[in-house]
């Protein structure tokens, strides 16, 4: 009888650390200009909640030979390119007769960073759990083009701040999961031509928890706001509607709202395998919701703030290098991302998933992820010939430079 009372004690004591497991949510203390301190987790930008969300901004540009140092530094990273034709002359980046200007992009996941600085009104500067710092201009994710910053705070409940109202936030790893049914997105989404992904899912570029809405109108003019945890399936009916099903099986096709016409911002899948896709409406197809797998919720402690990036690199003519990298003259940390175009859809590889980059023409490289899945990018100097050079440098040892013709593959070890 004792045996049977100490087992039942121990599966209620388990099954209740499972109810409290941690939720992957963003948790810190957040300090005010006017010394005010707050803690709790945090929802950033509307659409960032999680530890592997990212801060997407503008770097500074490093000019090319300038020596990095460990702190202050400034990134510079990819190029996606924009073209418009009009009478046949193309106008933009690529192959151009006029240039519309390239914007110079890069990501950075919540995870990897300890402390959030604020240095005014479009800049910040992050530091990172291995002290480094990375510097933030004209950023989407920090500044006063922040949509919206909430705290809930463990004592005093939701409270919302603007970019002004914060001096600085420490990030932490959180208490046990508050079980106030903010459960994240999961689901497996189906594009046009570039197949399926399974993942995290965010909806519109806004919605990412079970409890946000789905808002349209049915046939009739109702307006529907429907809870995306009511939510099976949906499915893209044109370029104005959606078929939306739900758990009991009924289903209704909504439109007039950017929620489920071709206004959708982008539908967004994120896994710790390939990084992140952002699928447009036209390329979208349909999406089932599955249950959230609890076990792949990243947890603060996951990430290690970045180390550098080491592999070997072998040349068109078969010479090989091994060493420290530095990508395209600048992502040189794992954390880093490379960016591309894979079929349609827009792609965010973190340098710690990729298992090989490899030369596929002078326009595009297979990158290869660590479960072996390949995708062939274009339309980013990260992978075609407007790639600054690859360089490699030894632990004791000269650092050589090899440029996008004669690299033909860097295994990453």
């Amino acid at each position: 009888m004792r045996t049977l009372l100490l087992l039942l004690v121990a599966f209620v004591i388990l099954g209740a650390e499972h109810l409290l497991a941690e939720s992957g949510r963003l948790y810190g203390k957040l300090f005010t200009t006017d010394n005010e301190v707050f803690e709790g987790w945090i929802r950033w930008d509307k659409n960032e909640a999680y530890w592997d969300d990212l801060i997407d901004g503008t770097c500074d540009q490093k000019p090319k030979g300038e020596t990095k140092s460990k702190t202050g530094r400034h990134y510079r990273s990819k190029e996606r390119r924009t073209t418009v034709s009009i009478f046949g002359l193309k106008f933009g980046d690529e192959g151009s007769v006029v240039s519309l200007g390239g914007s110079s992009t890069c990501q950075l996941a919540f995870g990897h960073v300890r402390t959030l600085l604020n240095d005014g009104e479009d800049e910040g500067t992050l530091v990172l759990k291995t002290g480094d710092e990375v510097t933030f201009s004209s950023s989407a994710d920090l500044g006063g083009s922040v949509r919206e910053i909430l705290l809930s705070d463990i004592k005093e409940g939701d409270i919302y701040f603007d970019w002004e109202d914060i001096e600085k936030i420490d990030f932490m790893k959180e208490p046990k999961d508050p079980s106030d049914g903010m459960e994240r997105l999961y689901g497996r989404v189906s594009t046009r031509r570039a197949g399926e992904f399974e993942g995290w899912v965010e909806w519109d570029v806004d919605e990412v928890f079970g409890k946000d809405d789905l808002d349209g109108e049915e046939q009739g003019g109702r307006t529907r706001k429907i809870t995306f945890d009511r939510i099976t399936a949906i499915e893209r009916r044109s370029s104005s509607s959606a078929s939306v099903t739900i758990k009991d099986g009924k289903e209704m096709i909504l439109s007039n709202s950017n929620d489920v016409n071709s206004e959708n911002r982008g539908i967004v899948v994120k896994s710790a395998e390939f990084g992140r896709i952002k699928v447009s409406w036209d390329d979208f197809e349909r999406v089932e919701f599955m249950p959230v797998p609890k076990d792949k919720l990243p947890k603060y402690q996951d990430f290690d703030g970045g180390t550098p990036i080491k592999g070997t690199v072998t040349t068109e003519d078969g010479a090989q290098y091994s060493g420290h990298i530095a990508w395209d003259d600048d992502e040189e940390f794992t954390w880093e991302h490379i960016n591309g175009e894979y079929k349609g859809i827009e792609m965010d590889i973190p340098f710690s998933a990729i298992a090989s980059i490899e030369k596929s023409s002078q326009r595009g490289a297979t990158v290869t992820v660590k479960n072996g899945t390949s995708y062939l990018l274009r339309g980013s100097n990260d992978v075609d010939e407007d790639n600054k050079g690859i360089l490699i440098t030894p632990d004791n040892g000269k650092t050589e430079e090899v440029d996008w013709y004669d690299f033909a593959k860097l295994i990453v070890k």
